[in-house]
């Protein structure tokens, strides 16, 4: 299994199939890639609406044929976009895509898209005998509890960057409810107004966790 960071919140997952997580790449400044130059992807999923993370997702998934997952109503939004291939959901369904189990999980933020609105989410990933979470944009909420009783992440794709999602204090109560093995932060250093040092979230997570800090481009196999 290598996950890949390509900037902000987005990752590749890569094992049995190649996995594309909120692909915000177009005016993105950290992004390690243009939606151009991506190679192929066998599903993008989107977790909430909002341009940062839904970004490039309808064009990489017509592109590429890919399987389209998002909340229902976003992935109606894609369909109606030219999209053939859709897997509307809603938080604690599952659903599974050439043989990966997709979850969606609840996150607490706010979520909009052109001509409608649908809930943020985060999704579980099960791929390769391993389980991903990324979490999408949230604050912490106390039911990431029920996530690892539910699905035991081995690696959680946790916000750090404040302001608009939960800021390292936040994010380390969120390891020690979820209780992955490695922790990658995301969502921080895009702009000035989220300018998180990854390196104090490090410190701060301790022994609790093996905290990877990937730059864009940059990957994590195991």
């Amino acid at each position: 299994m290598k996950i890949s960071f390509l900037g902000h919140s987005a990752f590749v997952l890569s094992d049995t199939k190649r996995v594309v997580i909120d692909p915000f790449l177009t005016g993105n400044p950290s992004a390690s890639v243009s939606a151009e130059e991506l190679g192929p992807v066998d599903m993008v999923l989107v977790t909430h609406g909002h341009g940062d993370h839904l970004g490039d997702a309808v064009e990489l998934a017509k592109k590429h044929g890919a399987v389209f997952v998002a909340m229902h109503e976003i992935a109606l939004f894609a369909k109606a976009k030219g999209v053939e291939r859709i897997e509307p959901m809603n938080i604690g369904g599952t659903v599974e895509v050439g043989g990966v189990s997709i979850t969606m999980t609840l996150a607490v933020h706010s979520s909009d898209f052109e001509g409608g609105a649908a809930h943020a989410a985060g999704f579980v990933v099960g791929m390769g005998g391993h389980r991903i979470y990324h979490a999408g944009d949230t604050g912490v909420f106390y039911d990431m509890t029920l996530i690892r009783e539910l699905y035991a992440p081995d690696v959680a794709l946790l916000p750090i960057g404040s302001r608009y999602t939960m800021g390292i204090r936040e994010a380390v109560k969120a390891v020690d409810l979820l209780g992955p093995d490695v922790v990658i932060p995301m969502h921080y250093g895009t702009t000035p107004l989220i300018p998180q040092d990854p390196a104090e979230f490090r410190k701060a997570v301790g022994s609790r966790a093996n905290v990877v800090v990937l730059m864009p481009g940059e990957s994590f196999s195991f």
